[in-house]
């Protein structure tokens, strides 16, 4: 059985991806612990929705943020070793997503108030928190933290793609209540 507590967290550090250990509060574990916060509201969107698309690609979604936080919890002396990184083809994978959805649904070119369906709503959580996610990411990119910029990339097509898919799950979800 897993151990879940191991007290090494007490005193206030928490560890990389190898040796290295950082105060909880180094943007490093702040950036990872958005995009853990971003992966558990993607959750909350998968676990609500009944629609199977939606949930394989909610899921798809998280397998990759896992990659992603892997990438932001690898410090640069274990960066090659790690292999852990995010690649042009995933940010490639998210447009393609992102075009399929576009092709059944209208976006419409208007502020969205969330909260219409609650999968969408959901959606429209984890986007904001991808969204901030993305701004401590793009910070550690400009401060020299990190060097992949297919992390900043992938960070802000996901968010774009989550807004389509929370708009596909309302639309989906009103039509399915017109009367036959």
């Amino acid at each position: 059985m897993a151990k879940v507590t191991t007290g090494t967290g007490d005193t206030g550090y928490t560890g990389l991806l190898g040796a290295a250990r950082v105060p909880k509060y180094d943007p490093r574990p702040d950036t990872f612990g958005t995009v853990d916060e971003a992966t558990s509201a993607l959750g909350l969107a998968r676990a609500a929705s009944k629609d199977q698309k939606v949930k394989n690609i909610i899921q798809q979604i998280q397998k990759e943020l896992y990659l992603l936080m892997g990438e932001l919890a690898t410090p640069p002396e274990n960066y090659e070793k790690m292999g852990l990184r995010m690649t042009a083809e995933h940010v490639q994978h998210l447009e393609q997503v992102e075009e399929e959805l576009k092709q059944e649904v209208e976006i419409p070119n208007k502020f969205i108030i969330p909260g219409d369906t609650l999968d969408g709503a959901a959606l429209d959580l984890a986007r904001t928190v991808i969204r901030r996610a993305e701004r401590m990411a793009v910070k550690l990119l400009h401060d020299g933290v990190i060097e992949n910029t297919e992390v900043v990339r992938y960070l802000n097509r996901l968010s774009d793609l989550i807004f389509i898919l929370a708009r596909y799950i309302e639309v989906k979800s009103s039509l399915a209540e017109l009367p036959e």
